[in-house]
């Protein structure tokens, strides 16, 4: 278990879940002290970037604390997304479309199956952004560019970790071009309804995945073949490993397997923002990650063609990383 600056918590919000096969249990979640992670103490340091990478490398997927986002932008946008999936049908049906690369892009899931509404945006090299509602675009701008800020300190983390420069994963991803989306699911609540998939199981495409939400509990994330749940405070943002990140260190570090699971009583929203390469980058197993026991383990696409191929991933228990995998 990681120990010094990654705390270990239990979850306990059980009262969501019922006694079937959607239960998760209340695991540990490691939590990373961001504040440690950029100390100017270098002691203090080392051994936050040391319990990153084992954090990276036996869970995927962790809880920071003490970073430098402020509560009221957090509320802000969580405000903001919900005036948006409260407008008419026809305001928010401007923007369905097919394309996984398109700026702006919304949809419903299968009401049969997933219990959802949703909106995707690219948010970094620019913003992209509905104008409605008013001061949207605003907050957004601000939120994305706080929470890239605290990815890049944290790739620079594992970039050390795995014995590398701290810009080094920054580099090779071309990260100042890179393709950033931000995506808002609104999970209703739905009393009348026996439906509790949010979102089935599925893995993300980008480097890291940074998930705020605005009622506690949903999100299960499986660790060692459990489903752990993932209960937030308002101050904390739950981060995955994603799918860039296994092929870079050829399945060194594993994407992390999630699902949401809903709360028929709670309407629920979840804010999570994709750091990713740049869309001509071309994402293969780096080379200080192969060697005679350790051939790559994936063929190489430019993240573009990654997300064409993988249609901004697709939520049934499948993913692009089963199709490239050598």
């Amino acid at each position: 278990m990681p120990q010094g600056n990654t705390t270990l918590v239990l979850t306990n919000d059980s009262s969501l879940y019922g006694k079937d096969s959607l239960s998760g249990e209340d695991g540990a979640i490691p939590i990373i002290d961001y504040s440690k992670l950029i100390s100017s103490d270098p002691s203090l340091r080392s051994l936050a970037v040391e319990n990153l990478g084992k954090v990276c490398l036996d869970y995927g997927f962790f809880i920071v604390t003490n970073h430098a986002v402020p509560g009221s932008v957090i509320k802000g946008v969580i405000d903001k997304l919900f005036e948006f999936f409260d407008q008419p049908e026809n305001e928010k049906q401007k923007y369905e479309t097919k394309s996984p690369i398109d700026m702006i892009r919304s949809g419903k899931g299968n009401h049969n199956h997933v219990s959802r509404e949703f909106i995707k945006m690219a948010v970094h090299p620019s913003v992209h952004c509905p104008p409605n509602p008013s001061g949207l675009s605003e907050i957004l701008q601000d939120y994305s560019k706080k929470v890239r800020e605290l990815g890049i300190e944290i790739l620079g983390g594992i970039s050390r970790a795995l014995g590398l420069e701290e810009d080094y994963i920054e580099k090779k991803m071309n990260l100042e071009s890179g393709y950033d989306f931000f995506t808002a699911n609104d999970y209703p609540s739905r009393q009348n309804s026996e439906n509790r998939i949010g979102q089935f199981a599925h893995v993300d495409p980008g480097l890291l995945v940074f998930i705020i939400e605005n009622v506690s509990g949903g999100l299960q994330v499986e660790h060692n073949g459990k489903w752990l749940n993932v209960n937030l405070k308002p101050d904390w943002i739950f981060v995955n490993v994603a799918d860039h990140m296994e092929i870079l260190t050829n399945g060194k570090y594993k994407s992390a397997l999630h699902r949401v699971v809903v709360n028929n009583k709670i309407r629920r929203v979840t804010l999570p923002l994709f750091l990713g390469p740049s869309l001509n980058t071309v994402v293969t197993p780096a080379s200080e990650f192969i060697d005679d026991c350790n051939p790559p383990a994936y063929r190489g696409l430019t993240y573009q063609e990654y997300l064409e191929f993988n249609q901004f991933h697709v939520i049934d228990g499948k993913s692009c990383l089963n199709q490239i995998r050598i």
